[in-house]
């Protein structure tokens, strides 16, 4: 019976790590045959799983979704992993879920070996959230946006630009990004015809969901597109800089929503940054702490040259002819 028990566990733990099993395989797996194997799918779904299967050469066992929550196997290294980002999210930047999460969080560490439990508390001490940082998004329009992505269904929302202003947009929704700071929904929005970036702490979904759509293809990588957005296309002004450093260098200080970079070389790269100001571009790219040259925009050199004239004038140097 010990064994038996244990041959489940080991079964079920199977089923859940993979989406699809022949039966043949889980018998290779579990070192019996395949009627054993049609036997413990038989006892799994006595106790509540729902095992379907699919007769066949292409068929096999698959573990659906129940009408409640059945216990899931998790291993060690799973188990760690879920803890967590079970802490992360209960200081998050979504908010509705932190009390939640605290409370899965409770049920998970009660049940926790003591050695992984010495490990989740060995990452909780290291590790120092830095809360407030950044806008928290609704837990609920995340999942239902997250829904809407999934099943390909058009979304109305209303939203909130920049500078405040308000209107209502149908979009078929692509991805949700997150950048550390925020979170994004990259969209193709209808009205426009073209590809749209939208801060989901500006988002209001009006529910239900729209129609099924067939899913576009973005012009380029998901996360490439969403930073090019929210770090230029938002901005009066779009600077490019030849800066004379390794792209590697120069990423340890440009994140993906201040910057976009390009190599060129080992030794130089591109930078391409937003700024509403030719002031705000002069500080960002002299704060980098590398040599560069200007590209664009023209004027930005002028520019530049009677800002370096204020700052030396203020520090009692002649300037420099």
């Amino acid at each position: 019976m010990l064994e038996t028990s244990a041959r489940l566990l080991r079964l079920l733990s199977l089923l859940q790590a993979r989406l699809d099993w022949t039966g043949p395989e889980l018998a290779e797996r579990l070192e019996v045959d395949v009627r054993t194997i049609r036997r413990d799918v038989d006892r799994l779904r006595s106790l509540g799983y729902p095992v379907h299967a699919e007769p066949g050469v292409a068929g096999g066992y698959r573990l659906g979704a129940g009408a409640a929550l059945p216990p899931l196997l998790l291993d060690d290294e799973e188990a760690v992993a879920v803890a967590v980002g079970l802490r992360t999210a209960a200081v998050g930047g979504v908010s509705g879920i932190e009390e939640t999460s605290i409370r899965a969080l409770a049920k998970l560490e009660h049940v926790l070996p003591s050695r992984l439990r010495h490990r989740v508390a060995a990452l909780q001490s290291a590790v120092v959230p830095v809360t407030g940082y950044g806008p928290k998004v609704d837990a609920a329009a995340l999942a239902l946006v997250a829904g809407a992505c999934r099943d390909h269904q058009r979304l109305r929302f209303d939203y909130r630009s920049h500078e405040g202003q308000a209107s209502r947009r149908l979009v078929e929704p692509h991805s949700l990004v997150h950048t550390g700071r925020r979170w994004y929904l990259l969209a193709w929005d209808t009205e426009r015809a073209d590809w749209r970036t939208f801060r989901m702490d500006r988002v209001e979904p009006r529910t239900p969901t729209g129609p099924r759509f067939s899913p576009r293809t973005p012009p380029e990588d998901v996360a490439t597109h969403v930073s090019r957005g929210v770090s230029q296309g938002v901005y009066r002004y779009q600077g490019r800089f030849l800066v004379h450093a390794p792209l590697e260098r120069v990423a340890e200080k440009v994140t993906p929503t201040s910057g976009m970079l390009e190599p060129v070389d080992e030794n130089t790269c591109l930078l391409h940054a937003g700024g509403n100001s030719l002031d705000g571009l002069t500080v960002y790219i002299g704060l980098l702490g590398f040599g560069f040259e200007v590209l664009d925009p023209p004027e930005l050199v002028a520019h530049m040259r009677a800002f370096a004239e204020r700052i030396t004038r203020a520090s009692g140097t002649p300037p420099v002819a």
